[in-house]
């Protein structure tokens, strides 16, 4: 290798692939289950060739011990799989709303296969997901996470040590924020499931040879999609601007 790049040069590469591959490995849009591994793996190094230029000025020399730099090497893909997880978890938010207005729509037993995630989900938390990364490209959105590919050099300096409990405290703010907004963005469906649910139960009682259940049923069904598909470009909005606040923690 001394022919085209010192091992000086060799090892600062090797640095930026061990953060920047679990990054792109995770990350939404970039790291979905459908991309092949070797594509995202190819892509994180022509990544990291690129940031090497730019980050290359703050990183370490070449440790003399093999114990340090196996150490450096585990930290900087610790670093990684920690933001490249939390910005996962945020599309959480997505899963969750489709699951609660999928319960309150009665859908919950309609599951299809979520490209997003390891297993089946119900049929609108696939759809909110894929709508997710569709505003995601649309808006822009993988450019911020470049971005932090960069500036995660400034928040966690190569010479200095991880920020582990700084790092769990914001993966559990990232959960319970993504559970929270998960339930918001379905609070247009829940509030008419809990209208809707109480409205029949008092028919019920005033007639009750009323068949209930044939006629709510499909009500229900019907309703509940026509409050989700007018509340959709809603959801969307407030979703990626909650998302865009997120990615400027590291952006």
């Amino acid at each position: 290798m001394e022919s085209y790049a010192t091992a000086a040069q060799v090892y600062a590469a090797g640095l930026i692939f061990a953060r920047i591959g679990p990054m792109i490995m995770l990350i939404p849009g970039l790291g979905e289950n459908p991309v092949p591994p070797r594509i995202r793996l190819a892509f994180a190094l022509l990544m990291a060739l690129t940031l090497y230029p730019v980050v290359a000025a703050g990183l370490p020399g070449v440790p003399e011990t093999v114990g340090g730099l196996a150490g450096q090497i585990l930290k900087e893909t610790l670093i990684g799989l920690m933001i490249g997880s939390i910005l996962r978890l945020f599309v959480g938010s997505l899963a969750v709303s489709g699951e609660i207005i999928s319960q309150q729509t009665t859908l919950s037993f309609a599951q299809t296969a979520n490209p997003s995630q390891a297993q089946p989900s119900t049929s609108i938390g696939t759809f909110l997901g894929m709508l997710g990364m569709v505003l995601i490209f649309s808006t822009d959105l993988h450019h911020l996470f470049l971005s932090a590919m960069v500036r995660s050099y400034t928040l966690f300096p190569v010479s200095k040590p991880l920020m582990v409990d700084d790092a769990g405290q914001l993966a559990i703010q990232t959960v319970s924020r993504s559970f929270a907004l998960g339930l918001q963005l379905s609070a247009p469906v829940v509030v008419f499931a809990i209208v809707f649910h109480i409205a029949t139960g008092l028919v019920g009682r005033v007639m009750p040879q009323f068949q209930v259940f044939f006629v709510a049923s499909p009500m229900m069904v019907l309703l509940g999609l026509s409050i989700l598909a007018l509340s959709l470009g809603v959801i969307g909005m407030v979703w990626v601007n909650r998302y865009r606040e997120l990615l400027g923690v590291f952006a």
